[in-house]
């Protein structure tokens, strides 16, 4: 069900959300407060339907502010959605016009769900520094989306990581959980023995293929080489290719296809491994399932400079 509420007050907002669960909500279970971030110009469809597919698995209130044209009359427009509108969490989005949209905390702050955790997501823009922006200052976890936000590459993870703070993290780092653990196994195979170097490939604008690079640049302490792909080429995975440096000769994994990568062992068969690409939605789950500090993510930040580029 969606509830319009044109030119209302945060007070309006909590007597509906109020009235929702008693009439209309499954459940008033609620293990978060989620403040999502946009502006006005922003796919706000995609960014609900995001929420809505990660809500099955984290029932959340969700807040959703929409900063809208700063020198309009200031007031509020909100939409309350629940039931199949939201998944299993209860979704306020907020239009703030004028002055109020430089003041989303405060719009928030009332709506805020007592003795829960709260997250806030910038799914385009965001801060640079997230922990002390006004939203970021309010959530003990912070998500950020730099492949979506305007800008050098090399530039935004540098700014990424001057502002960093615990509790801190980025959708490129969740999307490539699956590939780092595919990335573990191939290291334990035998024969083991080090690593001379690491060469890494992917597109050039794509902060996942840095992260990735910072991450081996931190826990195999060797020279780390980014290489940017022909942007001609299609990628169905953000890393098309890494090879691992070694005097028995080198392990490669290379993306194949929009479902598996190619590993690639001396004085072994050639193994296809099944690695899908993930949606937004799932990427934002795996975010909320961790609201602890991510020093693996820190230290991948801070091993950057270690990274060459070719």
């Amino acid at each position: 069900m969606i509830i319009p509420l044109p030119d209302t007050t945060t007070r309006d907002i909590s007597k509906k959300l109020v009235e929702a669960q008693e009439h209309y909500t499954l459940t008033t279970g609620r293990v978060l407060t989620l403040i999502v971030s946009a502006y006005q110009g922003d796919d706000i469809n995609v960014i609900l339907d995001s929420i809505r597919d990660a809500s099955h698995e984290h029932p959340a209130r969700v807040l959703v502010v929409i900063s809208e044209d700063p020198a309009a009359e200031t007031s509020l427009d909100a939409e309350l959605r629940v039931g199949g509108e939201a998944g299993a969490s209860e979704i306020v989005i907020m239009r703030l016009h004028g002055e109020l949209a430089h003041q989303a905390e405060a719009v928030v702050t009332p709506l805020l769900l007592p003795d829960t955790p709260i997250v806030a997501w910038w799914p385009t823009r965001y801060p640079d520094s997230p922990a002390e922006a006004p939203i970021g200052g309010l959530a003990q976890r912070r998500i950020t989306d730099i492949a979506h936000s305007e800008g050098p590459t090399p530039q935004m993870l540098q700014q990424l990581s001057d502002g960093y703070q615990p509790g801190d993290s980025d959708m490129s780092w969740a999307m490539i959980t699956l590939w780092r653990g595919i990335v573990a196994s191939a290291l334990d195979r035998l024969p083991h023995e080090p690593v001379g170097s690491v060469t890494i490939s992917g597109p050039q604008s794509h902060p996942a293929v840095d992260l990735a690079a910072g991450w081996l640049a931190d826990r195999l302490g060797v020279a780390v080489r980014r290489a940017a792909d022909d942007p001609s080429l299609h990628h169905h995975f953000p890393i098309s290719k890494l090879i691992f440096h070694r005097d028995s000769g080198d392990i490669s994994l290379t993306v194949v296809d929009h479902g598996s990568v190619e590993l690639a062992v001396p004085n072994s068969p050639t193994s296809l491994v099944a690695l899908s690409v993930r949606s937004q939605a799932e990427v934002l789950a795996e975010e909320l399932r961790h609201l602890d500090t991510d020093q693996i993510f820190a230290n991948a930040l801070r091993a950057l400079p270690r990274v060459s580029y070719v």
